[in-house]
């Protein structure tokens, strides 16, 4: 059986025809964290909106997708595939926390169950709870479950929104940024977090903190203008770079 969860092969991703991703073939373990580095627009928000199909589905741009997605031995891109069946394997979390306004934090949690047709009570409170413990905010709000799901702190909003993407168990969840609009004691929360999930899902993060990448991160990809430079072992990245182009990156000579 193979260690490989998802992987893409010659992956290209293209905005009106100008390629954001370029040629890009890379493996993500279960059970692992993977951190993609790289300055701003190098394509790492858009390679992985190719991984749950949230590229191409975008409305109002002319996005495109060519090679491959595979999740579990089966590209995500074949005709006989459902984007929605794919978004409840690969869960989605965003740079700015965006739980659902008009939602309580209970209903927050538990909207994508409901979308996805559960109805009975007990089994929404019993996920609801065991959601909100998996992201340690279950003693935070329990007494707070009617209130606004915008009501509590960006921190704690941040981890909400993944309690939510957890509470329909996915088995790969993306993050974006999560923690660019978070102080440094909820980021550390959130790090906390990352190591404790990645026992059950495979995690894969972008972000622009080097030291965030180096602190939670398994294997960490650096990426150029569309392009992967160089991916290994994190602490072997950081320490002992194959390229230059990376080995500047991470000095802080260009960026």
């Amino acid at each position: 059986m193979s260690n490989i969860k998802l992987k893409t092969e010659s992956l290209n991703a293209m905005f009106n025809g100008q390629k954001a991703v370029d040629d890009v073939n890379l493996e993500f373990p279960k059970n692992t964290i993977t951190a993609l580095i790289g300055p701003s627009g190098c394509g790492k928000s858009t390679l992985i909106r190719t991984m749950n199909r949230m590229h191409e589905l975008t409305p109002a741009t002319d996005a495109t997708v060519e090679g491959k997605v595979v999740l579990d031995n089966k590209n995500i891109y074949d005709s006989d595939v459902d984007p929605t069946l794919i978004r409840r394997r690969v869960g989605m979390v965003f740079q700015k926390p965006n739980p659902f306004p008009t939602m309580s934090i209970f209903d927050n949690v538990v909207a994508g169950l409901k979308l996805n047709g559960l109805r009975d009570k007990t089994k929404l409170r019993e996920i609801c709870e065991s959601s909100l413990k998996g992201v340690a905010l279950w003693d935070e709000v329990k007494e707070d479950l009617d209130k606004s799901g915008t009501s509590i702190s960006g921190g704690q909003q941040q981890r909400l929104c993944i309690a939510r993407t957890i509470a329909v168990q996915p088995e790969v969840i993306l993050l974006d940024e999560p923690c660019s609009a978070l102080d440094p004691i909820s980021t550390s929360k959130i790090e906390q977090l990352l190591t404790e999930l990645k026992k059950q899902y495979t995690i894969i993060i972008v972000t622009h903190n080097m030291q965030q990448a180096a602190r939670v991160a398994d294997t960490t990809a650096f990426m150029y203008l569309g392009k992967l430079i160089e991916v290994g072992k994190t602490q072997k990245l950081f320490e002992n770079p194959k390229e230059e182009m990376t080995e500047n990156y991470i000095t802080g000579k260009f960026g």
